[in-house]
């Protein structure tokens, strides 16, 4: 693995963990790493399943608008494309995959968690889709997963209203599926783990195929057709204007 993404293998089980400063932002390293993690771990008869977690004070603030920011459209359009292949070898990782935020997972961040069987999140922290807010429309991947995650009742407030949402209203929403305390808190996301991975790996993996088929396969034949709009909006004058101040405000807290 890179730096920003280490893995260690215990009892079968695979805890891949973001490790980067500024919060785990999100940015090709992330991408690279989190693509390796899956693409090995999957090939590995010896794991049995994968706890996604991080280290720090954040899971993640999702992308690092400081980084991507300075990109000209060529090289932001290559990790675009990365970014959404991230999210579908995640999404369609065959063995159990536990999401487990110990801190706020926001916008990419939050992405990254929908591609989990199971996502807990510790008491505290935030959990929500904030891009509308700041003119990012979500990559059209994204919005498939969305769609399949959440109650249908709550996924134009979850996805335009761009609010977060902490403890029993992030469960009721549909992005978490359970909201646990500090004290334990990994050690609990890894028995989760644990119980779904003795289910038998065979049956296991045939049916969460099944159930992903038509979303993955949607994304896969539609999502390149419109990478254009997503950066469309980023590089827009309105957009890089609310980039900048989400910038500023970030400095200004330090």
């Amino acid at each position: 693995m890179n730096q920003v993404v280490t893995v260690s293998v215990e009892n079968k089980l695979a805890i891949v963990r973001i490790d980067r400063d500024h919060g785990n932002a999100i940015n090709d390293e992330v991408v690279d790493g989190l693509m390796t993690a899956c693409q090995e771990l999957e090939s590995d008869p010896a794991v049995r399943g994968m706890l996604l977690a991080s280290r720090g004070k954040l899971f993640s603030p999702g992308l690092d608008l400081q980084e991507l920011s300075e990109l000209d459209r060529p090289t932001m359009t290559r990790f675009l494309h990365r970014f959404n292949a991230c999210v579908l070898v995640l999404y369609t990782f065959s063995k159990p995959m536990v999401a487990a935020l110990h801190g706020h997972a926001v916008a990419g961040g939050c992405v990254l968690s929908l591609t989990a069987d199971w996502r807990i999140l510790k008491e505290g922290a935030m959990v929500g889709l904030n891009e509308v807010r700041i003119g990012v429309p979500f990559p059209f991947g994204v919005s498939m997963i969305l769609r399949e995650s959440v109650p249908r009742r709550h996924l134009e407030e979850i996805a335009l209203f761009g609010r977060n949402y902490r403890g029993r209203e992030a469960k009721e929403a549909g992005l978490v599926h359970e909201v646990r305390p500090e004290q334990g808190f990994e050690a609990y996301c890894l028995e989760r783990l644990q119980e779904l991975s003795d289910r038998d790996p065979r049956a296991f993996a045939i049916t969460k195929r099944y159930l992903r088929s038509s979303t993955t396969e949607r994304i896969r034949a539609s999502d390149p057709h419109f990478v254009g709009d997503f950066l469309d909006s980023w590089f827009s004058p309105e957009t890089r204007e609310k980039v900048v101040a989400v910038l500023a405000g970030l400095e200004k807290k330090g």
